[in-house]
């Protein structure tokens, strides 16, 4: 196996056990962290990104989200060979980090049988007002800032010199991706909780739909398309942008 694709498994795999996993704490009736709030969400998010970032950077680069795995090959930063082996990784991650938060989290969720809505909350999105149009807009603008401020990353001017020589900061990037993410959840995340990565949202509403979790309702798969092609439209967007301006 290319260690590449096995670090993006462990990265999605980490960053949907602890992004999933703050949803739960902050959702889940007797959680001691049961409504502590969107700010501890949008926390908790930006630094489970932080974490897989460390783990995979130094390895894979750490994409661990399908939509920027697209956006980096689009803007010529990522040979387009390794990008299917990166997808299954990721949502492969993106599905045990799910069964794991269920399985950490399992007597929480019996207490809390009797709320299907919140249960499914902690594994993926769902809209705050469902308009099909206009939360397809939220997912592809929050992920093209996403992808586009990655992007942006690692330009000249914001990689790390030393004696005139320019390099890479390593694993120093994870650190205003982490701000990124926390940002977007703040400001753009109201609508439909920013999924922003189809591992993220689609491997965890295929977790919900096969684990045996009492009072569980649909996965909602009506909306399901929308944090999958959002995200991919956003990306591809960011990198056409990224390729005209730079």
């Amino acid at each position: 196996m290319n260690s590449a694709y096995l670090f993006e498994f462990i990265g999605t795999l980490v960053l949907v056990l602890l992004g999933d996993g703050v949803c739960a704490a902050t959702t889940l009736n007797k959680s001691k962290a049961q409504g502590a709030g969107w700010v501890v969400i949008a926390l908790g998010w930006g630094f489970a990104v932080m974490c897989g970032v460390l783990i995979a950077g130094p390895i894979s680069g750490a994409h661990l989200n399908p939509a920027v795995t697209l956006g980096l090959a689009i803007a010529g930063s990522f040979d387009w060979s390794l990008v299917a082996g990166y997808v299954v990784a990721q949502m492969l991650g993106g599905f045990v980090g799910a069964v794991l938060v269920w399985l950490f989290y399992k007597d929480h969720y019996k207490a809390t049988a009797d709320q299907p809505d919140a249960m499914l909350g902690t594994f993926c999105t769902m809209p705050a007002i469902p308009n099909a149009l206009n939360n397809l807009f939220s997912e592809v603008l929050a992920t093209c800032l996403l992808v586009f401020a990655i992007l942006a990353l690692g330009t000249a001017g914001n990689t790390l010199t030393i004696g005139g020589i320019a390099g890479s900061a390593g694993s120093l990037g994870a650190f205003p991706v982490t701000c990124v993410i926390m940002s977007i959840g703040m400001s753009l995340g109201g609508t439909t909780g920013y999924a922003m990565n189809p591992a993220r949202d689609l491997s965890p509403r295929c977790a919900h739909a096969v684990l045996p979790i009492a009072g569980k309702r649909d996965s909602g798969w009506g909306y399901s398309w929308i944090p999958v092609c959002g995200p991919l439209i956003g990306a591809a967007l960011a990198a056409g942008l990224f390729l005209l301006v730079f």
